[in-house]
């Protein structure tokens, strides 16, 4: 009886032993739980820009030898940067734009080399959203011009005996434009109206604008106009007094003399325009490897009015062939009623107004890099 007594004395200890530990074991577990809820759990910060970065670098060469059809060796590089910075936050968006791009060429039928392309183009705008839907009050900025100087190639005078050299190439060469000769600033409110995520339209009734030209040299070219103390300025207000000729045509009359005379210092720095600018973005992106952008920006001034709107009209096709290799084919539209196209050919029909047009197509390395922040 008594060994009886002790084995169920025995059990009963293992039992409350074991109930202990259960006990101590959910505690411990009910303070881990505990200690884990007061723990803050990590939020991801938000993100409210979207920025890329695309490079591309293209090269070209063309060789020929006892080539019946004729030509020139030649080799080019160019390089190219388009940056974007788009940003969303609530009611607030906004949209920016930088491109970069140079190239030059060395061909041996001059031995100089030559520019191919030069631009500098930033654009900005931002948007607060109205009660309409995809319309948003806007505020826009942007700003053009390139890197360096540009010349027209004219063929030198040569003896008949010897090929003209490098210095008399460069010594016949015309200037055509360079660093912020023209320079184009304009900043504008307006409204933004988004009906897709590959399009936007943006008018901006009240554009204040400026066209800067440095070089002194130039400024007749892309119609700036005479200073108030320039001798040529005084004959145009002695002809609007005399009722000689319309204002308009003694200004250009008096701004030709005042270039052909060389008194280039004549010649306002800036011109400053009050207008209204109306900007059309779109962009396809047709896969992953093609897409297509385009930009209308049209410009007309309300301090002359009797003049036509400025348009510019850019295009970008790209076309990744190989992770890191494509084809790039760009084009870009110039109608600026103040810009003169010089006669340098001497054909007789003197400087007119035209349309400017250009267009690269070119293959190289590129590489494109996405942020979120």
């Amino acid at each position: 009886m008594k060994k009886l007594f002790i084995s169920i004395i025995a059990v009963f200890a293992a039992v409350a032993a074991s109930a202990q530990n259960t006990q101590d074991a959910a505690a411990q577990a009910a303070a881990t739980l505990t200690a884990s809820e007061d723990v803050p759990q990590k939020v991801e910060k938000p993100k409210y820009w979207n920025s890329t970065i695309t490079t591309s670098i293209n090269f070209g060469q063309t060789f020929l030898s006892q080539w019946a059809a004729g030509g020139y060796n030649n080799v080019s590089i160019s390089g190219n940067l388009d940056a974007t910075a788009n940003y969303a936050k609530g009611k607030i968006t906004g949209m920016n734009h930088l491109q970069l791009d140079y190239g030059q060429m060395y061909s041996a039928d001059k031995p100089i080399f030559q520019k191919t392309k030069d631009r500098i183009y930033f654009e900005s705008k931002w948007g607060y959203a109205s009660q309409i839907k995809n319309l948003a009050y806007s505020g826009s900025f942007d700003f053009k011009t390139q890197f360096g100087k540009n010349f027209a190639y004219n063929t030198p005078k040569s003896d008949g005996q010897s090929e003209p050299t490098a210095e008399d190439w460069l010594n016949a060469r015309n200037l055509k434009s360079g660093f912020f000769s023209p320079a184009y600033v304009n900043l504008g409110v307006g409204v933004l109206w988004t009906p897709a995520p590959w399009f936007s339209l943006n008018f901006s009734p009240l554009t204040g604008g400026a066209v800067f030209v440095i070089l002194e040299e130039l400024r007749y070219t892309y119609g700036m106009d005479l200073k108030p103390d320039s001798p040529y300025a005084e004959e145009i207000r002695h002809h609007q007094e005399e009722g000689i000729v319309t204002s308009d045509e003694t200004e250009q009359w008096a701004r030709k003399q005042a270039y052909e005379a060389g008194a280039y210092d004549d010649f306002k720095l800036a011109r400053m325009e009050l207008g209204a600018q109306l900007k059309l973005d779109a962009a396809w992106v047709i896969n992953d490897t093609f897409s297509f952008n385009t930009q209308v920006n049209v410009f007309y001034n309300y301090l002359k009015p009797k003049v036509e709107p400025r348009i510019n009209w850019d295009n970008k096709i790209t076309w990744k062939l190989l992770k890191f290799f494509g084809l790039t084919f760009t084009t870009n539209l110039i109608y600026d009623p103040f810009v003169m196209v010089r006669d340098t050919d001497g054909d007789g029909k003197g400087d007119y107004k035209g349309v400017q047009f250009r267009e690269y197509f070119e293959f190289g390395f590129v590489y494109t890099l996405n942020r979120q922040h």
